[in-house]
């Protein structure tokens, strides 16, 4: 049943409700946004009344009559929501009805891991992070994004988010997975197919280039390397993957650091073939490096004071590499000193 009380006063109410909507109610419109909630399935007279609480209209009875004269009031979308002092009611209900809502900025770089995301998306929701980390090895979850798994490991795709900021950690997590299956065009798939990679093979390689590669032209390069290495049954020997297995970035990886993780899975020096799953979050640039390797023979890469890597086919080139490398980095470190 329509509410009808209300119709008599719309004459009398007419100026205020025209001069509320054009020029808002008073205040400073360079102060501070006020912030307001609008809990899911609140009603018009729930928002209403939340406006006047926080001083943002000065009239609930005639605002609660504008917007169902406008046939608005019931289209609020639920969010946590900041106007300005002074804002008109027009500029109000159109923020409610489009979802105009508050949003945080949140970064997720390229190679990081599913612990550092976790960490920067408990800051975003205000969780503890050990309610948070659980989540991402939590194999119900991976398997309502039907993703291959094993854990979120690399399925977050590295992107700036623009999220709601009492948005819940599965909610986050949500957007970055589907950002990820974003990339998956059909494309991609057809490329995987033909290279006879699975989805998780192909991620899983694309996170080692994407942690060893400091520069980004070099990605086919390296994944042409790793690609080649697969071909013959050679062992990937991915530093980055014994760093994963170690749970902690060295410096400078040993011997000793390998040894210490030779029973761990992610250890490629000791284990043939790809690990279990991936190491970090790629990009699809990485991604599409393990798909369209570089056209090239090298089995074998140092990488140079500056960065970038020098490629080589056999085991005597690269150790003439590396003992070159090694001089130069001991004649800077003598002319630094």
């Amino acid at each position: 049943m329509k509410d009808r009380s209300s119709a008599p006063l719309l004459p009398t109410l007419l100026p205020a409700l025209v001069m509320a909507a054009l020029t808002g109610c008073g205040g400073d419109p360079d102060g501070e946004p006020i912030r307001f909630t609008v809990p899911q399935g609140a009603g018009f007279s729930t928002v209403t009344d939340t406006l006047a609480r926080r001083q943002i209209i000065d009239w609930p009875l005639v605002f609660r009559l504008y917007g169902q004269m406008r046939g608005v009031a019931g289209d609020v979308k639920p969010g946590v929501y900041e106007v300005r002092p002074g804002t008109s009611w027009d500029e109000i209900l159109e923020k409610l009805v489009e979802g105009d809502i508050v949003r945080a900025a949140v970064v997720v770089p390229e190679g990081w891991t599913s612990e550092q995301i976790a960490r920067r998306i408990a800051a975003l929701t205000n969780q503890p992070l050990d309610s948070v980390l659980p989540l991402m090895a939590d194999s119900a979850l991976v398997d309502s994004f039907g993703l291959p798994g094993p854990t979120l490991e690399g399925y977050l795709y590295p992107a700036t988010y623009h999220l709601p900021v009492n948005v819940s950690p599965r909610e986050a997590i949500g957007a970055m997975v589907k950002r990820y299956q974003q990339v998956w065009t059909p494309e991609l798939r057809a490329l995987a197919d033909s290279a006879g990679l699975s989805e998780r093979e192909v991620v899983t390689l694309a996170s080692i280039v994407e942690k060893e590669a400091k520069r980004w032209t070099e990605r086919d390069t390296i994944a042409a390397v790793y690609r080649n290495r697969l071909r013959i049954g050679m062992p990937l020997q991915a530093d980055p993957t014994v760093q994963y297995a170690l749970g902690s970035h060295q410096q400078r990886l040993l011997y000793s650091h390998i040894e210490n993780v030779a029973d761990h899975p992610y250890n490629t020096y000791t284990h043939a073939g790809l690990p279990p799953g991936p190491i970090a979050s790629p990009s699809e640039g990485s991604i599409r490096a393990v798909l369209q390797p570089a056209e090239v023979d090298f089995l074998y890469f140092v990488a140079r004071p500056d960065g970038t890597h020098e490629f080589t086919r056999s085991l005597a080139e690269h150790n003439r590499a590396k003992s070159r490398i090694r001089r130069e980095l001991q004649m800077q470190a003598a002319e630094g000193s």
